[in-house]
């Protein structure tokens, strides 16, 4: 039986508020003008760290300068909740869909089914965090989980993920922890950086980034009966989208259409 129609967009490799403007926008698209579901996959480039929409007062200092390898750490507000994610060596996953019934408890648990499949059959077993009511008063999000994040079976966290609701209409987005750099990760957080999770171990026996998409996209189809057809973003969706990125702050100013680049 054909599932219903989805859009996959191929792995992009962008600034992060252009990231964050192409989450918001398909969100805009599926509200308002019958674009499909979509799911995809992308990378921040170069380093960032995102903050939650609510977080904007409640941040160090010292993230406000950062850099690595050269280039400034990006300060990237997110349209979604949750603390601060540092984005290096890590794949963000986004859905965006409608009509999800339940609880918002529910609703994660139906729409990170896909991450929880795709990464058993790769060996990883994860389950839900449970709620800590120390969560609100970090601002790394990867210091704890939650009931909306995946661990590993030694509870380290594998996955973050956060979302916004618009009535029927949601998007959900993520941050998988695959290869984090220690010094980058000491110098935000202050902290040595955590015990490496079955994920991060898993690429170090080299599983790629391939597979590792490949796997969680089949399992998206098998858990949402979607048949999921690959669609770049057109020319003319870039420049709603650029439009839209650079309402965010004068970090978008330098980006552009050379600034983003499509990976398989």
């Amino acid at each position: 039986m054909t599932g219903q129609p989805w859009r996959l967009i191929p792995l992009l490799d962008a600034p992060g508020a252009v990231q964050m403007a192409i989450d918001t926008w398909l969100l805009d698209q599926h509200q308002h003008h019958g674009h499909p579901p979509v799911l995809r996959f992308y990378t921040w480039n170069p380093a960032a760290i995102s903050l939650g929409v609510s977080q904007r007062r409640q941040i160090p200092d010292h993230w406000r300068n950062l850099s690595w390898q050269g280039q400034p750490v990006d300060l990237v507000q997110r349209p979604t909740g949750g603390r601060g994610v540092l984005h290096q060596g890590d794949l963000t996953y986004a859905l965006v869909t409608s009509a999800v019934e339940g609880s918002r408890s529910q609703v994660y648990r139906f729409l990170c089914q896909f991450l929880i499949e795709g990464w058993a059959k790769l060996g990883v077993s994860l389950g839900f965090g449970q709620p800590d009511r120390d969560y609100s008063r970090s601002s790394n999000c990867f210091a704890l989980a939650t009931s909306a994040d995946l661990v590993d079976s030694q509870g380290h966290k594998v996955i973050g993920s956060a979302q916004l609701r618009r009535g029927t209409y949601l998007l959900q987005h993520g941050s998988i922890s695959l290869a984090p750099d220690p010094e980058l990760w000491q110098q935000v957080f202050q902290t040595p950086g955590p015990q490496p999770n079955q994920a991060q171990l898993a690429m170090q026996r080299g599983l790629t980034l391939s597979q590792v998409m490949a796997s969680l996209t089949q399992a998206a189809a098998d858990c949402f009966n979607a048949q999921l057809m690959a669609q770049p973003l057109s020319d003319r969706e870039w420049i709603d989208i650029y439009a839209l990125a650079q309402k965010n702050g004068p970090e978008c100013q330098r980006t552009g259409p050379s600034a983003v680049s499509s990976r398989s």
